[in-house]
């Protein structure tokens, strides 16, 4: 059993914490950036402008995967202590709720400019999935979102004297697995606009539902709520992939 004793915060700058966890959001940053620059002439898109767009993807994916972690996962403890929602630092920040941000916002830069919605999603599949698999590594080092107890070699102590999974770990290296695969895609062939955005959606509903059942949660009815809601996300991909994107599925699974 290995007890990790990573510390957090990676500096501090006059007085303020700089965390590994916030770093994850200047890397998405400059990921997103750099994609979004090397497609920018095929979007029509100027330099300035893929900054502001960066600029209102990062709103999104912030507030929306806050709003989602307090409303669906810690509502009583933020109620106790509102301040602390705005302490987005130190972690609590919900997958599907970034997602819902990330694709409002792109939504509403993308008809502002005229831009095809599907076009800069599937350019954004990559670098998102890395940014996320490098924030379930700050999940990691932030000792949180741990896993249920086994007696697997590998098992690690969050602190609690309890041999438990490494989940974000298993997250961790889930998302890496998947954005190599929608990069080597992407490298391969040309696919319809949207096919590899709404793999991702699939691909990550499925893996989260796997995933969460060794995930220390509260559950409803058998499943956890993020198990639920990644349900939601594998039938919607599911059928959209089906009814839209048959023929190129069909060139990814033979």
């Amino acid at each position: 059993m290995w007890t990790p004793t990573l510390d957090p915060v990676l500096f501090e700058l006059f007085g303020l914490e700089i965390r590994y966890y916030g770093l994850v959001y200047v890397i998405g940053m400059l990921f997103s950036i750099f994609f979004l620059l090397r497609a920018r002439e095929k979007l029509g898109l100027s330099k300035d402008e893929v900054y502001d767009f960066v600029f209102y993807l990062m709103l999104g994916v912030v507030i929306g995967s806050r709003v989602f972690h307090v409303l669906f996962w810690e509502p009583a403890y933020y109620l106790s202590d509102p301040v602390k929602i705005f302490y987005v630092w130190q972690g609590g920040m919900a997958f599907h709720g970034g997602l819902v941000g990330v694709v409002l916002a792109s939504l509403w830069y993308c008809r502002r400019k005229k831009v095809s919605f599907f076009k800069v999603t599937d350019i954004l599949t990559v670098p998102a999935l890395i940014a996320l698999g490098l924030g379930r590594i700050a999940n990691f080092i932030n000792a949180e979102l741990v896993g249920t107890v086994t007696n697997v070699s590998w098992c690690v102590n969050f602190g609690d004297g309890v041999c438990r999974h490494p989940y974000v770990l298993y997250s961790a290296v889930k998302r890496f697995a998947i954005a190599g695969l929608l990069f080597s895609l992407q490298r391969r062939t040309a696919f319809k606009e949207g096919f590899l955005f709404w793999l991702m959606i699939l691909l990550m509903g499925v893996g989260r539902f796997l995933l969460d059942f060794y995930r220390e949660d509260v559950l409803y009815l058998g499943l956890s709520v993020g198990q639920w809601m990644s349900l939601v996300l594998v039938v919607l991909g599911a059928m959209v992939l089906l009814r839209k994107y048959r023929e190129d599925l069909t060139r990814v699974l033979v």
